[in-house]
């Protein structure tokens, strides 16, 4: 990864700390369901994610949070959602301040 890369993935993660999970009140990257953001010469950006359950009647809200939160930064043109289901999520993947905030420590 370059130093472009690698500040690009910065600025995303730091963008997509602004989207919060409506039901359980913390942002994505903190509940560990981001596990990954590129963005390719052509502006499209592709964020490699999971999430707490299969079927989580949430998907097209979060993903519309996630695209609008990284249609803010150059070069995002376009934005792909590649949902994953391995590694699977567990609370391990959770920031301590996340588990903290859901009263988990």
């Amino acid at each position: 990864m370059t130093a472009v890369d690698k500040t690009f993935e910065k600025q995303a993660f730091a963008a997509l700390e602004k989207v919060i999970d409506p039901e359980i009140r913390v942002d994505l990257v903190s509940l560990g369901l981001i596990y990954g953001v590129t963005c390719d010469a052509s502006g499209l950006c592709t964020v490699t994610m999971t999430l707490t359950m299969m079927g989580c009647p949430l998907t097209d809200v979060l993903n519309q949070a996630i695209s609008e939160a990284l249609m803010t930064l150059v070069p995002v043109q376009k934005v792909k959602i590649n949902l994953v289901w391995d590694p699977i999520w567990t609370i391990d993947k959770m920031s301590c301040e996340a588990r903290v905030q859901l009263g988990m420590w």
